[in-house]
């Protein structure tokens, strides 16, 4: 049994970035399968107030995954049991992350390079979950296919409901191409449905990496980023209008707002200025403005900031647009 439909595509878990007013956003604009942030195993075991928030579901969620991160094998079981007794849908495993503090403790990416002692991490959180384990993981070799077919394989015969790879390696982090090879070969050798991850920001990126790696399925992560369209776009495709200006800042202030509620305003507005630095940039807005947003303070200090939003990009930005039609990012006039 597949854990997602053919041709889907799903909103990656972010840290730091998709709790549930940001998976809303996403919802608002086609997407269907989303995760929450990355959850330490540990925060979640020892009750942290905010790790908990972490795992609220919205009344309109049909579908929400739980990824978790960690190696000590008695957080984790507690960690599987707790999800448990949330209302959702998966339980994804992180093998992936590539960041440093993670990495310093022999967890993500880094304890996937230890192929036995992941394996048996996963096997005690597929003996504590009640809902199917999934793993999220990063190819091993930019050249070789074998050690990351051998990861995988070694997954799934561990009980790995589906997994996500991504097209890089872990000194990589996010930069250079991603390898569409060495998971095409993965797909190849595996028998479980493989989601294929890195590098989607835009439609034809989405198809390239479709294309490259023959994955049905495919994660899109950093390219949600300040832009939810991108569900729309890789949807419609050719039929897809960007959003204009007003409407852009109609969801920054949706968005905003829901932070707001969600955090209380002093918070949610001071963790919401990242959002929206993020759904200005690549849209040919000027560094000023993007700067103004560290002195945001309330809801109501955000409008003048909205109504600059809504003025539109400068004139040379939509001479470059006109120029460069299939740019990511875009914004109808």
């Amino acid at each position: 049994m597949k854990i997602y439909p053919d041709n889907s595509v799903i909103l990656a878990p972010l840290a730091g970035f998709t709790d549930l007013p940001y998976r809303s956003s996403a919802r608002r604009h086609g997407c269907l399968f989303a995760f929450t942030e990355m959850i330490d195993a540990g925060s979640l075991v020892f009750g942290h107030g905010k790790t908990l928030t972490m795992l609220k579901r919205g009344k309109n969620e049909t579908w929400l995954g739980v990824q978790i991160v960690g190696s000590e094998h008695e957080i984790l079981k507690k960690a599987a049991r707790i999800i448990s007794q949330h209302d959702v849908n998966v339980l994804d495993f992180n093998l992936g992350c590539p960041a440093k503090k993670v990495v310093r403790k022999g967890e993500g990416a880094a304890l996937a390079r230890k192929t036995e002692e992941a394996i048996r991490a996963l096997e005690i959180l597929i003996r504590n979950s009640q809902v199917p384990v999934t793993v999220k993981t990063r190819i091993i070799d930019e050249i070789d296919p074998a050690p990351t077919i051998h990861l995988v394989k070694m997954l799934v015969e561990a009980g790995a409901a589906a997994v996500t790879l991504h097209g890089r390696v872990m000194s990589k982090v996010y930069s250079g191409d991603v390898k569409f090879k060495i998971i095409a070969a993965v797909r190849e050798n595996v028998k479980t449905q493989l989601i294929a991850n890195g590098g989607v920001f835009s439609s034809s990126t989405y198809a390239e990496l479709r294309t490259g790696t023959g994955c049905d399925c495919v994660m899109v992560a950093r390219g949600a980023m300040g832009n939810p369209w991108i569900f729309d776009e890789i949807m419609k495709d050719a039929d897809f209008y960007p959003p204009t200006s007003d409407e852009l800042a109609d969801e920054i202030l949706m968005h905003v707002s829901d932070m707001a509620e969600l955090y209380g305003e002093e918070i949610g507005m001071r963790i919401s200025r990242k959002l929206m630095i993020d759904y200005l940039k690549g849209r040919g807005y000027p560094g000023e403005l993007k700067n103004s947003v560290c002195k945001i303070k309330t809801l109501e200090e955000m409008r003048p900031f909205l109504d600059d939003v809504r003025l539109g990009p400068s004139p040379r930005f939509k001479k470059w647009v006109e120029a460069n039609p299939a740019a990511p990012r875009r914004l109808t006039a």
